[in-house]
């Protein structure tokens, strides 16, 4: 039996990548199958630079399933980085399956070839019409994001993303008992960035 890889991504550090996680469980445990293995990132759908995406297709081999709850948490990407993930899944053989899919639970078993051909065609087809709708999403919040800013700016309002000052704090006193950046960034869930910056105001305090 071909084995089932679940995939869970947020956006930021500041969401929750495992939220669907039993969204998932339940979808498996209904086709009497279980998850071989989670792989949980927090990076942007726009991107490719996604390693725990990447370490799932180089374990997982052909007929093996990749478990996602939504497309989009696969790829918002435009169409060249799309074309180029897309490729390297269907090179290995790799069945994606989404809940918010349905013609793609199907594949979560095999079927005879003219059966599990048909349905992948179909799958693909609906994948890139899916992720098409994914990518648009992502460009008009972004467009309007970057419209709401200029309009605050221009009325004076704008002050950026507030500061969490617990989570500096905390990181600044990690780095203060010495702690490096990849230790930092895993006790506290925060992105390289934070801890970055925590670090130069703590020297130009020091200055």
């Amino acid at each position: 039996m071909n084995r089932v890889y679940a995939y869970l991504r947020a956006s930021t550090n500041e969401q929750d990548a495992s939220r669907a996680k039993e969204q998932l469980i339940d979808f498996v445990q209904a086709q009497r199958l279980t998850v071989s293995a989670w792989f949980i990132e927090n990076e942007s759908g726009a991107s490719l630079k996604r390693p725990e995406l990447f370490r799932l297709l180089d374990v997982a081999q052909a007929g093996d399933v990749l478990l996602v709850e939504q497309v989009d948490r696969l790829s918002r990407l435009n169409a060249n980085d799309w074309k180029a993930l897309r490729s390297t899944i269907e090179s290995k053989g790799i069945r994606v399956v989404a809940l918010d899919l349905p013609t793609s639970h199907q594949l979560i078993k095999s079927g005879d070839e003219f059966t599990s051909r048909m349905l992948e065609a179909l799958n693909g087809m609906m994948l890139d019409m899916l992720t098409a709708i994914a990518r648009k999403d992502y460009e008009d919040r972004r467009r309007r994001q970057a419209q709401g800013i200029a309009k605050k700016k221009a009325e004076g309002g704008y002050k950026g993303r507030p500061v969490d000052m617990v989570l500096h704090g905390k990181v600044k006193e990690l780095l203060s008992d010495g702690k490096s950046y990849n230790k930092v960034i895993a006790l506290l869930g925060c992105s390289r960035a934070t801890v970055a910056k925590v670090a130069k105001q703590m020297k130009e305090t020091e200055a």
